[in-house]
């Protein structure tokens, strides 16, 4: 999708302009701001922190560098930026799927077919390899990478304890540790099935299953072949 540079015509000068209201400055502020975003968080998932080049992410965008410059002080303002914006629109797509579920194990499943259907995008894996990238290192990045994740895995906590306590997911190791288990499967399966729509979603329900020791609901699903 193109994004009208500084250096593009003022269409809104065309023919049928009289039709269309003009967009305010804050809108088109905004429109700047998600398209940045959405390409940096697309760079940062192919390329990492460390080969991000900012010049290219305010072109991929259809943006001038100046443009990325008015809205982001620099390389890591972006970044956080962006990692905040991955997590409102996971919490948009996918969390809100979670919360529609009154029932735990349901809430887990309903998580790990979202997060496949949310990772089918090529931006989406940003939050994985920026983990990977700044494991053990003190950075302001690296930090909030790691707050995000926490965040998950006691969120899953939270589920897993009560799937404990009505007796849908069995007893086994402590609530923590299968957290991690079942985010740590839930991570590998999407981005080794990459391109693998609509068997992702499938597996990647049947991998969370597994590690609740549960029989997945998905396996009386028909596959197609």
């Amino acid at each position: 999708m193109h994004v009208r540079t500084q250096s593009d015509p003022d269409r809104s000068a065309g023919r049928g302009s009289a039709s269309r209201p003009r967009s305010s400055q804050a809108e088109r502020s905004a429109q700047t701001r998600s398209a940045l975003l959405e390409s940096a968080a697309r760079g940062l998932s192919r390329y990492g922190y460390g080969n991000l080049v900012l010049e290219q992410v305010a072109s991929d965008a259809g943006y001038t560098r100046g443009a990325l410059y008015h809205q982001f002080k620099d390389k890591q303002d972006l970044t956080l930026a962006a990692l905040q914006w991955i997590l409102d629109t996971w919490e948009q797509e996918v969390g809100r799927l979670v919360g529609q579920e009154s029932e735990p194990v349901a809430a887990l499943l309903a998580m790990a077919r979202g997060h496949a259907v949310f990772c089918r995008r090529d931006f989406a894996r940003m939050a994985i390899a920026l983990r990977l990238e700044f494991t053990g290192q003190d950075h302001p990045v690296g930090r909030e990478v790691e707050r995000s994740y926490d965040e998950l895995v006691t969120h899953c906590v939270q589920l897993i304890d009560a799937g404990h306590a009505a007796g849908t997911i069995p007893s086994g190791p402590p609530a923590r540790t299968l957290a991690l288990a079942f985010v740590g499967a839930l991570e590998g399966t999407v981005v080794a099935l990459v391109g693998q729509a609509p068997h992702d979603e499938l597996l990647a329900e049947r991998a969370a299953a597994g590690v609740l020791g549960l029989t997945p609901a998905a396996s009386d699903r028909t596959e197609d072949h």
